[in-house]
């Protein structure tokens, strides 16, 4: 059967960009899920003090956007420093590729031949690979780079503070919608719930056991919750 028939497993994706969009999704539930403990654990220490909805909105509210900020200027900091350190990178390689050609050739062969592949083999794959696209070829053999796939500073951060504030309404409404009494129990059984389902997309993304995720972000969930609501106790008693 001729090769050019075979196609991909559909279970098996392909592409130079699924391993990006995967770190990319990865990212966006981690976002959620600091935006869901950071706001849980603001909003049920205040709610432990006070019993006011103004003070709880208000303390809510500054949580999520002094959050989302720090996630996006945080992740575009992050994101183009290591743009540029990656630009600097493929600068280099495209001189090395002007100014040496055979040198460079010849250490993508190395490459391919450490990989397994015969000497003659990994030279007709280097020379190959160099005929079709060789900035490409030996960004993506020595560096690990795609050139054409660089990070986007402006959407990572976009992504961070978008992914932050999506987690951080969920305990902001679950302590401002039910009955004062209902508030806390409500926010502990909301929050638990929806970290228990990050946990757990979070595992499967990144093909780790399940149980064992659920569990550290749910027990971490809940301590930081329990805490600052005995710190609003605290607080509210001493009348602070």
């Amino acid at each position: 059967m001729d090769d050019s028939t075979i196609q991909p497993h559909p279970n098996e994706p392909h592409g130079g960009g699924f391993a990006s969009r995967l770190n990319w999704l990865r990212a966006g539930v981690l976002g959620a899920n600091d935006g869901i403990v950071s706001t849980a654990g603001l909003v049920v220490g205040v709610a432990a003090a006070t019993t006011d909805s103004s003070a709880i909105f208000t303390a809510g509210i500054a949580g999520l956007t002094a959050g989302a900020i720090s996630m996006a200027v945080g992740e575009y900091v992050s994101v183009s420093t290591q743009r540029d350190s990656e630009r600097a990178l493929l600068a280099k390689e495209r001189r090395e590729l002007r100014d040496e050609p055979d040198y460079e050739l010849a250490e993508l062969t190395d490459i391919y031949r450490a990989k397994g592949l015969s000497e003659t083999t990994a030279r007709q794959v280097a020379a190959e690979l160099t005929a079709h696209d060789a900035f490409t070829a030996h960004a993506e053999a020595e560096l690990g780079l795609n050139p054409h796939e660089l990070t986007n500073p402006w959407q990572a951060a976009f992504s961070s503070a978008v992914s932050f504030t999506l987690g951080a309404l969920l305990p902001l409404l679950a302590i401002l919608l039910p009955p004062t009494t209902a508030r806390i129990p409500v926010t502990f059984a909301a929050v638990l719930v929806a970290l228990a389902l990050t946990g757990s997309v979070s595992a499967g993304l990144g093909g780790s056991r399940r149980g064992r995720a659920v569990l550290r972000v749910v027990i971490g969930g809940a301590l930081a919750m329990a805490i600052t609501y005995g710190i609003g106790q605290f607080a509210g008693i001493a009348g602070f």
